[in-house]
């Protein structure tokens, strides 16, 4: 049987761990099954609106392996997130209309971080429970999901992830979905995810989300400002 596509999506600005992570564990898969002979098999690639190298939000670039053209219909798409940059694409209508047309037929729509919010920007999410990082939920409620405050939120065919290294998390149960727990635990094993943060986990009860709503106001008016209809979207 032919392997399924795995499409990432690379854009100018974003974050490489919230591609880099999930990156890794779908490929993980890949090599898994083709080690255990598991059909049919996923196979990743990583699409953008050029192969050119892209800059990010660190400095590292990243090159896509084939443009969105050559992958109209991925059976799993996933999209990273990040800043100002990640808000500037809700004006892109190649992106959007590559998203939109991906969900047709897409198995598995999913997403790491702001990359809901492009989702969301693009129609998917009206009315689904979503995540997104904790500094962004007010865009997303206000582009039409409901945000949900959990590290991954599944809702029909869609699957959210929220801030950065919750990527991974999202990723692992992406190939549970897509195959089995035990095929998934293989590949946790296979690249030792096994998180114990020097200084504990998070305690959520403390967190104030609205906390960076300035810095995160102020990135929607540098990325939107040519696009008011979009701008006073996200700051209604």
């Amino acid at each position: 049987m032919n392997a399924k596509t795995v499409a990432f999506v690379l854009y100018p600005g974003l974050t490489p761990l919230d591609l880099v992570g999930p990156l890794q564990v779908m490929s993980g898969l890949e090599t898994v099954e083709t080690v255990l002979g598991v059909q049919p098999r996923h196979h990743v690639i990583v699409v953008a609106e050029s192969l050119e190298a892209v800059p990010t939000d660190t400095p590292v670039r990243i090159a896509a392996t084939s443009t969105i053209e050559e992958a109209p219909e991925p059976d799993v798409v996933l999209v990273p997130g990040g800043g100002a940059a990640t808000l500037r694409q809700l004006a892109n209508p190649v992106l959007l209309d590559f998203l939109r047309e991906a969900d047709r037929s897409a198995e598995v729509v999913a997403s790491v971080c702001t990359g809901s919010l492009l989702l969301a920007g693009a129609g998917l999410l009206d009315g689904r429970r979503a995540t997104t990082h904790w500094a962004y939920h007010r865009f997303l409620d206000r582009l039409g999901a409901t945000y949900v405050p959990q590290r991954w939120v599944e809702d029909d065919q869609y699957l959210t992830g929220a801030g950065v290294s919750a990527g991974i998390d999202t990723a692992l149960r992406l190939a549970a979905r897509l195959t089995t727990d035990d095929l998934a635990r293989t590949v946790q094993l296979a690249i030792e995810y096994d998180p114990q943060p020097p200084h504990g986990g998070i305690d959520w009860r403390g967190v104030d989300r609205d906390s960076f709503r300035p810095r995160v106001e102020g990135f929607a008016r540098e990325a939107l400002a040519d696009h008011p209809v979009m701008l006073a979207r996200l700051l209604e």
